[in-house]
């Protein structure tokens, strides 16, 4: 079976497409200067971003792994996140509180399926 890996680097790649299924790295904001629904908006459209490079979109999202710094913010970041996702086909999701170090608020982890 063949691996696809999409903006490889030294340490890891964006994406990895295997067997029906891309996997797309956490990913956060390019400008931590945001607040939450700020940051949350450039994640989900680093998402789609990676989505579409492995010919599928956030309707076939299988999971989430949503980090984010303060638990608080939580309902900031569903007011970015819930109109995003495709209300028909919602993914498995889990949201974790936890300290990530760098100024960014949010950090989140897909799924999805190959179309």
């Amino acid at each position: 079976m063949s691996i696809e890996r999409i903006e490889p680097g030294k340490h890891l790649s964006k994406a990895v497409v295997h067997n029906g299924i891309v996997y797309v790295a956490g990913q956060t904001a390019n400008d931590s200067s945001q607040d939450m629904a700020g940051q949350t908006k450039q994640v989900v459209d680093a998402i789609d971003k990676f989505l579409e490079a492995a010919g599928t979109d956030k309707s076939k999202l299988l999971t989430a792994m949503v980090y984010i710094t303060d638990m608080s913010m939580k309902g900031d970041m569903d007011s970015v996140w819930i109109p995003w996702i495709d209300s028909t086909n919602p993914p498995a999701r889990a949201c974790v509180g936890t300290n990530l170090g760098t100024g960014k608020l949010v950090e989140i982890v897909v799924s999805a399926a190959i179309k």
